[in-house]
């Protein structure tokens, strides 16, 4: 969790005050392009109830409500900065009663069993405190048949700079950097089935899906 204060670290990881502001829109624009990428290999209907976990500043939320039509789509942060800028940027999504933005957990998230076809995590996974638990947490929630999304831009083994600096750094950031194999083998051993793991090796992109049985 979060301990530094306002080091560029702990901003990532749960923004608060006014550099945390920043931090989020920075994120919105930051992370539009591998999200867009990695919500092209899952398949959303128009009628989709959606979670995406980590929300940050927003910006997934409207991609995934513009597509979600005639659904329901909900964004959770555990950063108040996170969800007053998400709700802010979503603002005419959440007065339609189409976008709904809570403050919670992953590792205990304000939703009834089996409540979502869609879970997303956009840049995220790598900072939940406990990564087995709180994926069989995130199992939880989904509908049988449901499907998990992680999508980052990074991954551990990827031939890039960012991939290599991260790793260098891990010990004082306090990622929890995956390779593809150990990926797959997450999703497997909190219970999803169907896992697959595409990658876009040239930009370190990986994106990771299972379902509910």
């Amino acid at each position: 969790m979060a301990t530094g204060g306002n080091s560029r670290t702990s901003q990532c990881q749960k923004p608060t005050g006014w550099l945390g502001r920043l931090v989020l829109r920075r994120m919105n624009r930051g992370h539009s392009r591998v999200t867009d990428w990695g919500l092209s290999h899952v398949g959303i209907e128009k009628h989709y109830t959606i979670l995406d976990i980590g929300c940050g500043g927003g910006r997934s939320v409207s991609k995934l409500a513009a597509i979600a039509t005639q659904g329901k789509v909900y964004g959770v942060d555990y950063s108040s900065e996170a969800v007053a800028m998400a709700g802010k940027i979503n603002r005419k999504a959440v007065e339609a009663g189409r976008v709904e933005i809570r403050e919670g957990s992953v590792s205990r998230l304000p939703f009834p069993d089996g409540s979502f076809d869609l879970v997303t995590a956009v840049e995220t996974h790598f900072w939940w405190p406990d990564l087995p638990a709180d994926m069989r947490e995130v199992l939880r929630v989904l509908k049988p048949g449901g499907t998990l999304a992680v999508i980052a831009e990074v991954y551990k083994g990827a031939k890039t700079a960012t991939a290599r600096l991260a790793e260098k750094y891990l010990p004082l950031t306090g990622l929890k950097l995956l390779s593809v194999d150990e990926h797959r083998e997450l999703l497997a051993g909190a219970g999803y089935t169907d896992i697959q793991v595409v990658v876009e090796a040239g930009k370190g992109w990986i994106c990771a899906l299972g379902r509910r049985p």
